[in-house]
């Protein structure tokens, strides 16, 4: 029935029940008038009180009747009142629903902020732990260290010299991180060496288009799952990291890392590479329980592959045991680095650079413990080797810088006008040598040098390493005088056009 019906049924009952009370009063006037009346007729009276019931029963259904309607009504009226609610509630969960989504994305934004504050936090207790500078000092000493630090930096790149942390990753380690282990098919090499000299300038807003659309022609041709595609996602991964966008970036390696793992099989050399990727992307992230077994399975790969002893198998113990450091598991650090110089003074000789590197790194691991005494000798080693390198070797007449800090140092109180540090030697000058392996080693021993109260002796390697920071400055300049220099006279001497041509060259590279 429609609500037009039911008032119309209600309405109607009310007028029966009207014309029913009526016949009930009319009744109940006859049934006195047959009881007063001399003669009365049982028959009569039988008729009427039969009537009278059925009257009594129609008014009663038909109150029944108007009562329903009336519950019916407030029934409607109820269900009306929840529905409003319900949409109510509905909108309020969309707004609710809104509210999520803009608090997870701050959350997300947070988090990688909290990370990167933690990985700061870390760098300045430890610093503060072992030396105060003047303002002056530590200002200059901790722009430098954000530069090429390796002993306090987070979580440094592995496939070659240390990231320079102001500036994009450069070409290099971009091809070397996406691809190792996997050549670039010629119909990719161009536009792969575009994207990667866009990225490395920190021309994002070009990087990012291009591989995004080489990866869509790729897998139109190719598929999802082929080996290039891997290698673009490794790249585009790459461009995100120095962007900062972790999430993406990890969402894209761990792609790679699917496809390389079902084209190339689980124990192939890039495989291991994204797995190194993926673990340093975390490691940047704070991750370092999630870091650490993807880091050990890109070990155990190239160990397979590549042997115990190669040096790609030193450079992953370096990472493994930066991340276990993260962690305070300084017996399998100490033991990681150990295995790591080993590799390295066997195969690259105890003159490479990385040998310095990875001594610099497990004293970081000492000062960490306390362990000051051996923190000292491991940085004295690199710069005695250092300086045999430069000067041949150690005797009376020829020391190295630590020897002449630690006498200048005893001479402090017998002559007060010690001897300016220049005249000692050029030694600050080898500094350059193994920049900026040497120039660390220098402040941190003469960190270690104020912790001990030898403040000559810190003064005296500080000011080596800023010597050898000047130094470096004032040749690039000089090189780029010398070079304008050169252009010109060639400019004046050369009478001919090939002369010109090759000058214009020059400056276009």
């Amino acid at each position: 029935m429609t609500q037009m019906a039911q008032e119309e049924i209600v309405s109607n009952t009310k007028t029966v029940m009207q014309g029913l009370e009526a016949l009930r009063v009319e009744h109940i006037t006859l049934m006195n008038n047959l009881s007063e009346g001399s003669k009365t007729d049982p028959d009569k009276m039988e008729i009427v009180k039969k009537n009278m019931e059925n009257i009594e029963l129609g008014l009663s259904e038909a109150q029944v009747i108007v009562m329903l309607f009336a519950h019916l009504q407030n029934i409607e009226a109820e269900k009306q009142k929840l529905r409003t609610q319900v949409k109510r509630l509905c909108q309020e969960n969309v707004w609710l629903r809104d509210e999520l989504a803009i608090t997870q994305q701050k959350l997300q934004a947070s988090e990688q902020s909290v990370a990167q504050l933690e990985e700061e936090k870390k760098h300045l207790e430890f610093m503060a732990s072992v030396k105060k500078y003047d303002e002056i000092q530590e200002n200059e000493d901790n722009l430098e260290k954000s530069r090429t630090d390796p002993v306090v930096e987070l979580f440094p790149e592995d496939e070659t010299e240390e990231r320079n942390n102001m500036s994009p990753t450069p070409p290099n380690q971009f091809a070397n991180h996406a691809n190792a282990g996997y050549e670039i098919p010629a119909r990719l090499r161009t536009l792969h060496n575009l994207v990667i000299q866009y990225a490395s300038q920190g021309r994002y807003e070009v990087a990012v288009p291009l591989c995004k659309q080489a990866l869509e022609d790729l897998e139109k041709t190719s598929g999802h799952d082929h080996p290039d595609v891997a290698t673009m996602l490794n790249i585009l991964a790459l461009v995100y990291r120095d962007q900062n966008k972790y999430k993406e970036a990890a969402n894209l390696l761990n792609d790679a890392l699917t496809i390389r793992e079902k084209t190339l099989g689980e124990n192939h050399p890039a495989v291991a590479a994204t797995l190194n990727n993926l673990a340093v992307l975390y490691g940047k992230r704070g991750k370092y329980k999630d870091a650490e077994p993807l880091c050990k399975r890109a070990l155990e790969i190239r160990e397979n592959v590549l042997g115990k002893s190669h040096p790609d198998v030193a450079k992953q113990l370096n990472n493994l045991a930066l991340l276990c450091q993260n962690q305070a598991k300084y017996e399998e650090v100490e033991m990681y680095y150990k295995r790591a110089l080993e590799i390295y003074e066997m195969k690259l000789g105890g003159d490479d650079p990385n040998v310095a590197k990875t001594l610099n790194n497990l004293a970081s691991c000492y000062l960490k413990q306390g362990k000051y005494k051996e923190a000292e000798m491991l940085y004295k080693e690199v710069l005695t080797r250092a300086h045999e390198r430069e000067f041949g070797a150690i005797n009376g007449e020829n020391k190295p810088i630590w020897q002449v800090a630690e006498e200048r140092e005893e001479n402090k109180l017998k002559n007060r006008e010690n001897t300016p540090y220049g005249e000692y030697g050029g030694w600050h000058k080898a500094a350059k040598v193994d920049s900026p392996t040497v120039t660390t080693t220098l402040k941190n021993l003469g960190a270690l040098y104020r912790r001990q109260g030898k403040y000559e002796a810190a003064d005296t390697l500080e000011d080596c390493a800023l010597r050898s920071k000047k130094e470096a400055l004032d040749l690039v300049k000089q090189s780029k005088v010398l070079g304008v220099a050169d252009d010109n006279k060639r400019q004046k001497s050369g009478s001919g056009k090939d002369d010109i041509d090759d000058h214009n060259k020059r400056v276009h590279k």
